[in-house]
């Protein structure tokens, strides 16, 4: 990959003297994969262009998702936190409101060719699918997850399609996703781009050809981790080929790059009928790794919520580690702002633009709210200190993840006054929710 000097000013913030120049945004997320899944991080599993990225850009060590997909999508479209839309949980029918300006809509309208490739679930077809949310064209999948070859979600309808149209092809998925960034990379642009890239790897089930399987066999004996290593080496070598094609077409200068787990790895899986039982003598015994880190995909400890995730832009970003507190509700407002783009009435983001602490030119601010809540549990974070409790209130934990950050010590019982802020701020939080 290579790695040219960036044109030197930014539309809406200045980083240099030159000419002001609105940058592309290649934006990537991938599906359930864990905090150890990546070779940065130190896993047997091969990431050498994700590795790359990492290691020519900002490596952040604190950004959070939500636990599960529908709602870190939401979160990331909408600047807002998913339970504000009613969204705790993988979701289907309507999720935002009619006048909902969605990440999409907002670049268009600054003067962005926006597209998505991947997933979607973020509503249900015919009615509200990307096209209607501010994406210029689609190509993917609607729902949650599907089979790599056959495209069909997991109960047999289809769901591949070509902007909102369902369309047969041929393929693996994680292929078909990489070919379309490419075409995209490489067309004609007579504007900057937005590419939303969704890949739906290690999401289960998984099935790759020998030529992804075969690297693991003389180190991982179970085989679904290997196929699961696989899936994510497969992916990677896609990110190459954009990230390649970027550069051929001159683009590698002026385009930020981010990539983010929409959530942490999921611990297993099984199903006799899903998927027309083709994978019923296929279980998934073993998938992701969220080690040190507590706690699964769909879980509020961080495990769940704490994941992989870089910022790439050659001449621009600092290449380093951050210690920046990320929330995937922070990137509306961040490439908002970015772009210089200014909304037409009070979006009401719960996120803010943390630009300035990526680039290194401000401090990052240590005593903003988090929050995450799913259909039984909610958590807050304020500084260092964390609160985790039941929807109805009840069962609080507390951890302090300065001095525990793979929470092992619930500190309740010995910090009632702490325990009583957070509920109080938690209070107030779910307050805006539906």
């Amino acid at each position: 990959m290579g790695a040219a000097a960036c044109s030197a000013a930014v539309w809406g913030r200045s980083i240099g003297h030159g000419p002001t120049k609105k940058p592309n945004i290649l934006f990537i997320l991938a599906d359930d994969m864990g905090w150890a899944d990546v070779g940065y991080h130190g896993s047997i599993i091969r990431t050498p262009n994700i590795d790359r990225l990492a290691q020519e850009g900002v490596r952040f060590d604190r950004h959070y998702v939500m636990p599960t997909c529908t709602p870190t999508r939401v979160g990331f479209l909408s600047g807002r936190y998913p339970s504000r839309f009613g969204v705790t949980s993988p979701a289907y029918g309507k999720i935002f409101d009619d006048d909902t300006i969605t990440l999409a809509q907002a670049l268009r309208d600054s003067g962005y060719a926006t597209s998505i490739v991947g997933k979607w679930h973020m509503g249900s077809p015919p009615d509200h699918t990307p096209l209607k949310y501010g994406f210029d064209t689609s190509y993917g999948y609607f729902h949650g997850q599907i089979d790599p070859y056959t495209h069909h979600y997991k109960t047999g309808v289809p769901s591949w399609h070509r902007n909102d149209e369902y369309l047969d092809e041929t393929g693996h998925a994680t292929d078909l996703i990489t070919d379309e960034a490419v075409r995209i990379v490489t067309s004609k642009h007579d504007k900057p781009f937005f590419l939303y890239l969704n890949y739906s790897v290690p999401h289960y089930p998984l099935d790759e050809p020998a030529e992804w399987t075969s690297m693991y066999e003389d180190t991982i004996a179970e085989p679904s981790r290997r196929l699961f290593a696989a899936s994510i080496t497969h992916m990677d070598h896609g990110i190459g080929r954009i990230v390649e094609a970027l550069d051929e077409k001159g683009l590698r200068k002026n385009t930020l790059i981010v990539f983010v787990s929409d959530n942490g790895g999921q611990q297993s899986w099984r199903s006799d009928t899903e998927y027309k039982g083709r994978y019923a003598d296929k279980p998934h015994t073993v998938l992701g790794d969220n080690r040190p880190l507590r706690g699964w995909k769909g879980q509020v400890y961080e495990g769940g919520i704490r994941v992989p995730a870089l910022a790439n832009w050659p001449g621009v970003l600092k290449p380093g580690p951050s210690e920046t507190l990320v929330h995937i509700v922070d990137w509306m407002p961040t490439l908002c702002g970015l772009v210089g783009h200014k909304p037409p009435r009070d979006l009401r983001w719960d996120g803010r633009d943390v630009w300035p602490a990526i680039r290194g030119d401000a401090k990052p601010s240590e005593r903003r709210l988090l929050y995450w809540k799913t259909p039984n549990t909610s958590a807050v974070r304020s500084g260092d200190w964390k609160l985790i409790l039941a929807n109805d209130g009840r069962n609080a934990q507390l951890y302090d993840l300065a001095s525990d950050p793979y929470e092992t010590n619930d500190l309740a019982a010995r910090h009632p006054a702490r325990v009583a802020e957070l509920r109080l701020a938690w209070t107030k939080l779910t307050a805006a929710d539906r």
